[in-house]
């Protein structure tokens, strides 16, 4: 009998991105839950591992697949085992598909990491004003894991200490949305106590508290808590942290990330160490060769045609964002969408500097715009949204009513915020994942399935197998 994917990271220490290591035993070689997290530089390496989970196929490595191709802004190709990605198009999704799988083993197994290091710091000797800061960052990646798995599955277990006993794990039944919101909101108004406003040198990077409030900020928003979200907004923008870059283009830089406008990314990091990104490689056209990028692509996340033909004319963000063709090695023009924002080009084949941004700032003055306007605010709402057109070289919009205000914050959010693996969730904490895709369906593939089960995803099969008693599958599926 297996014991849950929640807690196969049981007897794990791995703590690279990519190379994990299960351990049945604990052999001499390895560290283990007896001879670790001991000591401070042990606690690090712990908290490090936690980071390193977002890196993960199934969390932010793959991220396109449940945040993307269910959207009308891209879609998959289709050849070989990509065909699991169809189903998040098409929406005829089967228990079994292994992308759900990922994402909930993955999910949990950073949570697991975070776990420990929440539960195991308490009893290491090491600076107290570090240790509070750790399990402060600790409790920001657990709250955003969470967010992930939450807006994904809907009710999911709910796990808040260090699994032990593999058997523990057929304790869990899923935690109604509500609770694992509440837990969410509570780590996250937590890490905020604590956490700084910003970091040096090589700490760049880690969770501060404007990562922390803009999370919450973006929870209150997806819970319609729009009041509390203007509120948590607001701090974000009075900090004076955070500012858009002039140049749009620099934001997709390697060189220019964990800018001014960066709040929170997953770092990835080129040289052959396991830890670059391969997002350049993923979404390069297919038998491109080394036309557009070294070692070609796998064509994956194709921007739609409605998409393309969505941003204004003049609008700076299509040509860094996407492009239609590109020239091939004998010379000839071959049409074809592809992403382009992940093409600070890698040295080797998968293994570039591109972070994934979890949070940046243009994102949080839409939010906050549309938190205004949803709470009557209308007129305040509208320079923040031509705060955000004047980068992208447009003119400013004339919005005067609160309707005509979200049709347009939504049309913002979709061009900035491209294939950042926005568009989907919008569309459905806004309400609008059903009429925005059922309209579409004859434009963007057949979206027609599209019902009100759809808006949370299977949960994995072997989850339910597992455990038939506590693990009960979602409506429709």
């Amino acid at each position: 009998m297996k014991a849950p994917y929640i807690f196969a990271s049981l007897l794990t220490l791995g703590l690279t991105a990519c190379q994990e290591k299960f351990l049945d035993l604990a052999p001499v070689s390895q560290a283990n839950t007896a001879s670790f997290y001991r000591t401070q530089s042990d606690m690090l390496i712990a908290l490090n591992g936690t980071y390193s989970a977002l890196q993960l196929a199934g969390q932010y490595g793959q991220y396109y697949v449940v945040a993307e191709i269910p959207s009308d802004d891209t879609r998959p190709v289709l050849s070989g085992s990509v065909t699991d990605q169809d189903e998040f198009d098409k929406f005829y999704l089967r228990t079994t598909n292994p992308f759900l799988n990922t994402r909930w083993s993955d999910g949990y197994r950073g949570i697991y990491r975070a776990n420990a290091v929440i539960d195991r710091i308490a009893g290491v000797s090491m600076n107290e004003d570090l240790k509070k800061r750790y399990v402060a960052e600790a409790k920001f990646l657990r709250a955003l894991m969470y967010f992930n798995l939450v807006r994904v599955f809907g009710d999911v277990p709910l796990v808040v200490t260090e699994i032990t006993d593999p058997l523990q794990g057929y304790e869990y039944s899923r935690a109604p949305v509500a609770e694992v919101y509440a837990q969410i909101v509570k780590d996250l108004t937590d890490a905020e106590a604590v956490l700084p406003a910003s970091y040096t040198g090589a700490e760049v990077g880690r969770a501060t508290r404007g990562a922390a409030r803009s999370l919450l900020g973006k929870v209150y928003m997806t819970q319609r808590k729009y009041p509390e979200a203007a509120a948590k907004l607001k701090e974000v923008i009075d900090a004076n942290t955070y500012d858009l870059l002039p140049n749009y283009a620099d934001l997709f830089k390697a060189a220019n990330k964990n800018s001014k406008e960066s709040i929170f990314e997953v770092q990835y990091k080129k040289g052959n160490l396991g830890e670059g990104s391969n997002f350049g490689n993923t979404y390069a056209p297919e038998n491109s060769g080394n036309a557009v990028i070294q070692f070609g692509g796998g064509g994956n996340n194709q921007p739609t045609p409605d998409l393309i033909n969505s941003y204004e004319a003049g609008d700076v963000r299509k040509d860094v964002s996407l492009a239609t063709s590109y020239v091939n090695a004998a010379g000839r023009t071959v049409d074809y969408n592809y992403i382009r924002k992940y093409l600070d080009p890698p040295v080797v084949n998968g293994d570039s500097e591109d972070n994934w941004y979890v949070l940046r700032y243009a994102d949080i003055l839409l939010l906050y715009a549309e938190a205004l306007n949803e709470t009557g605010r209308t007129a305040e709402a509208l320079p923040l949204l031509n705060r955000v057109r004047q980068r992208a070289r447009l003119s400013n919009k004339t919005v005067t009513t609160q309707a005509e205000m979200r049709v347009a914050l939504e049309q913002e959010r979709r061009v900035e915020l491209a294939f950042e693996g926005h568009r989907w969730f919008d569309l459905v904490r806004t309400g609008r994942a059903l009429p925005v895709l059922q309209a579409k369906a004859q434009v963007i593939g057949v979206k027609g399935n599209l019902t009100e089960n759809n808006l949370v995803f299977p949960v994995p099969q072997s989850q339910v197998d597992i455990n038939r008693q506590k693990i009960t599958q979602n409506p429709g599926y």
